[in-house]
């Protein structure tokens, strides 16, 4: 996962427990359905059914998005770890704090959980979730989630490989041109 998009889900998760536990417990209005096969709008305030956003929730989780949310909360822990280094005395301390704030950040990665059913909800209709439901139950789809890490790895080298080649090839298309018209680059 990209330091951006880590950093963005930890700003998110890093607001107040009583909030997260707020929203979570808040009830959202019945929404009209959607028509089939259009995207949900995406208006400010909008709110959506209980069984479109138990939907879109099954959907994000089931897609394995969720795991992304599970490495951010750590990765902080982590980094105030080796911020503390310098003060060796504090560790023992720090590692029990840590473990007690263990609630208060699982909140906080629910109501991340939310805010992701929310935004799906807004992208899916329900009848295009179910249908992503359905997909995700079935053998290839949990297939596809299980696979899903190992793809992402590859392909990032792969982007990595392919990004080093094009720019390359540019350089020497570009000097070559360049050259054509009486330039000379190195």
């Amino acid at each position: 996962m990209s330091r951006r998009l880590i950093a963005a889900l930890g700003l998110a998760l890093l607001a107040s427990p009583q909030a997260a536990s707020a929203q979570a417990n808040k009830p959202a209005p019945a929404k009209p359905a959607a028509t089939p096969g259009t995207a949900a709008a995406n208006t400010p305030g909008e709110t959506y059914s209980q069984s479109h956003l138990a939907l879109a929730r099954e959907v994000m989780l089931s897609s394995g998005i969720a795991r992304s949310f599970d490495s951010v909360l750590p990765s902080f822990a982590e980094q105030i770890r080796k911020q503390a280094v310098t003060r060796p005395e504090l560790a023992k301390d720090l590692d029990e704090v840590l473990a007690s704030l263990q609630p208060e950040m699982e909140l906080q990665k629910q109501r991340m959980i939310g805010i992701a059913a929310r935004t799906y909800a807004t992208k899916f209709s329900e009848t295009e979730l179910k249908e992503i439901a359905t997909f995700f139950r079935s053998p290839a789809g949990k297939h596809y989630v299980e696979a899903q890490p190992q793809l992402l790895d590859e392909m990032v080298q792969e982007m990595q490989d392919w990004t080093q080649d094009v720019s390359e090839y540019v350089m020497v298309r570009v000097r070559a041109e360049m050259g054509k018209r009486g330039h000379q680059m190195q």
